[in-house]
């Protein structure tokens, strides 16, 4: 008999391996001495440790004025006068169907716009947010929030403008200026201001968020200068200074430790840490956004936000040991030098400065370096941001996966086709590059994950790359099974730890406990807290004694980190998934049902919370969940999937059919709705419509086990011998260790 299969549908979720790791130990990195040397304090730094900028310039006089007027200086400021640089003279501004209002009065700033209620406001401007090329406007709401308007004055052209102009956003949704996407609190402060303490009341949806200094002071980077400032006063000329003691970011630290003391705040991530105290490293407080369609191209170019670090560490630059401070200056920012003189600081002149490299006359665009090397992307309206991997324009790939290149991007008259023949005359076959890899596991195509699993394994690759490959790779069958997942536990690159601890945590399984329990000692707290949530389906009694004292650490680490993002979405389904893990389903419906008051067009915890509902015998709620989500996502065909699932197991099959063939109309190569849908058919008796649906099925993935499976079954049942018998062959001849399979051949031979 063949039944429906229901799995449980997260964005993030396994449902391919179900190998056993046959009780195979391995071998695992050398773990700390002292394991309790790994265990970072968690408390923040009092602000009265943080003296002010003022209080370097006497030693630091060059520096000091060089940071005066940077961005770093102009962050975050007070609103007056003179750091308001638009008119606010009555200026009117429309967009999305909103008109905005901008006035000065007793020298204050407000706007009058449409608030989180829809109706319209006077709100009241406290702060200013950047200098150039835009600058945003900050108002403060009740309950410690503060918002940024999503109307910003464009400094170069003087003139007001929408962020996100193609975008129509209403005012109950979490994009909306006064709500979670445009919250100073978590998504700003962190980077804009110095010693940030978020301070959220989860309980009182509150905050009473601290800094010590407005903006991005000398301090943020180097640290609190109390302690450096009385040990220089008090030892004068004898004074020595070492790297991370009294001082960070000195001339002592490495190449690529700077670029992670930079990333800190020029990357997207996710919060580990509930605050930033200057100990450990960046994967002690952050995890970065790997590269993953969308927010990166499938290559890995920039395509959502990323801010520099993401794009960078996928560089030969970076594996070079080229930092930020070889470009920019490290207190104005500003790039050291003008055009092609930054790039010749290290590349021969004779040979990349010249049209026999780039084919173009001098003078021209296309011979700038970063003309062709790092092409860009303007984001928010107005700002434009190169992409910083240093690559070789590949139009290729552009043909095969719809990245961009530079090429066509000066050249819009031409195609890529056109720019792949140019390149190969005038350069010859590209030299191999990991995103011929990445790309076509990123996009799902069928026999990709031997290029993913190469990728994976190559240590002299960028180890970016290596982690998405390892996040990619699992949405594959590979040969070796869960075992070649857990051989990455023990990988050098902390980052590919960590994806694969995300992989192997969405396995709700038992029987990966003995090799997930060392990473609860791992020497980043990014991977200990991914470890200890991969073990949530272990019961803590069951944790075995000489891992119960690192447990109940990594267990406060956890928390730390579910209390720091519990004002996102996304912490909240973590949370939600987490005890889901733990079988406390009541406290993960409460988590979910938080998500969605903090965002309620998030459809992902949304179909999370409709699946929930039916682990819990809650089928009405269930299904008027998932139609919620097809009201508000028509075209999004997993959703018509889940709830066909769910109506086939109500009993509802003519219904079921509905919803699946939607399901199929939008997804026409997803072989689990093809699958399911035959089987509906054949439930019902439309007997020709499930034999032409499952051999569809089969003409996508020949070798699909449970689509020959259903064929044969559905043969058998209409006596179809010759067709039946031809099938269970071709079964037995790919899965010879099958029992059942035997038996199907000797039904199909008996007809």
């Amino acid at each position: 008999m063949i039944v429906f299969r229901r799995a449980l549908f997260l964005v993030y979720a396994l449902s391919l391996f179900q190998l056993s790791c046959n009780g195979k130990k391995e071998t695992y990195i050398a773990l700390p001495k002292n394991i309790h040397n790994v265990f970072l304090s968690t408390k923040s730094i009092p602000d009265s440790n943080f003296l002010g900028s003022e209080s370097c310039k006497e030693c630091h006089k060059e520096q000091f004025e060089k940071w005066t007027d940077s961005h770093h200086d102009k962050a975050m400021q007070k609103a007056d006068r003179e750091t308001v640089l638009a008119g606010f003279k009555g200026e009117a501004f429309k967009s999305q169907g909103i008109t905005s209002r901008f006035y000065e009065k007793d020298g204050d700033f407000f706007v009058n716009t449409e608030g989180p209620n829809g109706n319209y406001h006077d709100y009241k401007i406290v702060y200013t947010f950047g200098i150039a090329p835009l600058q945003q406007y900050i108002v403060q709401f009740p309950d410690g929030r503060y918002q940024c308007l999503r109307t910003a004055w464009d400094t170069e052209n003087r003139r007001w403008f929408d962020l996100y102009p193609d975008f129509k956003v209403i005012h109950s949704e979490w994009l909306h200026w006064s709500r979670g996407g445009l919250n100073w609190n978590n998504m700003c402060a962190d980077c804009h201001s110095t010693n940030i303490r978020k301070n959220y009341n989860e309980h009182k949806r509150a905050y009473n968020t601290k800094f010590a200094i407005i903006n991005v002071s000398c301090e943020a980077c180097h640290g609190p200068g109390k302690k450096h400032v009385n040990e220089v006063r008090s030892l004068g000329s004898a004074y020595v200074s070492h790297n991370g003691e009294t001082m960070w970011m000195s001339s002592e630290t490495t190449p690529k430790g700077l670029v992670d003391e930079c990333a800190r705040c020029h990357m997207r991530r996710e919060q580990i840490s509930e605050g930033y105290n200057f100990t450990g490293t960046m994967l002690d407080h952050y995890f970065p956004q790997l590269l993953e369609y969308p927010i990166y191209h499938p290559d890995g170019q920039i395509l959502d936000e990323d801010y520099v670090y993401g794009s960078f560490i996928q560089s030969k630059m970076y594996q070079n040991n080229v930092s930020c401070n070889n470009c920019h200056d490290s207190h104005s920012l500003k790039l050291k030098f003008e055009g092609n003189k930054l790039c010749l600081q290290c590349h021969v002149p004779e040979k990349y400065d010249t049209a026999l490299h780039h084919f173009h006359e001098t003078g021209n665009q296309g011979a700038k370096c970063i003309g062709c090397h790092m092409p860009g992307k303007i984001y928010m309206g107005n700002d434009f941001r190169r992409d910083h991997s240093f690559r070789v324009p590949r139009p290729d790939l552009s043909i095969a996966y719809n990245t961009p290149n530079a090429c066509t991007q000066c050249h819009t008259d031409k195609d890529d086709q056109w720019a792949w023949e140019v390149f190969k005359r005038q350069f010859g076959k590209p030299q191999i590059h990991f995103s011929e890899l990445l790309a076509p596991g990123v996009m799902g195509e069928p026999g990709a994950d031997i290029a993913l699993t190469s990728l994976v394994n190559d240590s002299t690759q960028p180890e970016i790359a290596r982690a998405s490959a390892v996040k990619a790779l699992s949405n594959y069958t590979i040969q070796n099974g869960i075992n070649a997942f857990i051989a990455l536990l023990n990988d050098e690159s902390p980052l590919v730890r960590g994806a694969t601890v995300d992989v192997l945590s969405e396995i709700n399984s038992l029987e990966f406990m003995d090799y997930i329990l060392p990473r609860l000692k791992d020497s980043k707290r990014a991977v200990r807290i991914k470890a200890f949530y991969a073990l949530g389906t272990v019961p803590e009694n069951q944790i075995p004694a000489d891992y119960k004292k690192v447990y109940q650490k990594v267990k406060e680490e956890f928390f730390g980190y579910l209390k720091i993002n519990a004002d996102f979405p996304g912490g909240q389904a973590r949370k939600a998934a987490f005890y889901q893990k733990k079988g406390d389903l009541d406290r993960a419906r409460e988590a979910y049902l938080k998500a969605l008051s903090i965002d309620g067009n998030n459809n992902t915890i949304r179909s999370n919370l409709a699946n929930l509902y039916y682990h819990l015998g809650e089928t009405g709620n269930a299904e008027k969940t998932f139609r919620e989500v097809i009201k508000q996502e028509p075209e999004f065909g997993f959703t018509y999937y889940s709830l066909a699932l769910l109506l086939a197991e109500l009993k509802r099959t003519d219904e079921a059919i509905l919803q699946m063939e939607q399901a199929h109309k939008l997804m026409p190569q997803n072989i689990r709705v093809i699958y399911n849908l035959g089987l509906l058919y054949q439930k019902k008796g439309r007997n020709k419509e499930a034999e032409k649906i499952l051999v569809g099925g089969l003409e996508l993935e020949p070798e699909h086990e449970e689509l020959l499976y259903a064929l044969a079954y559905h043969y058998i049942v209409q006596g179809q011998k010759q067709k039946a018998v031809k099938l269970t062959d071709k079964i037995i001849r790919l899965y010879p260790n099958r029992p059942q399979y035997q038996n199907m051949a000797e039904q199909a031979g008996a007809l």
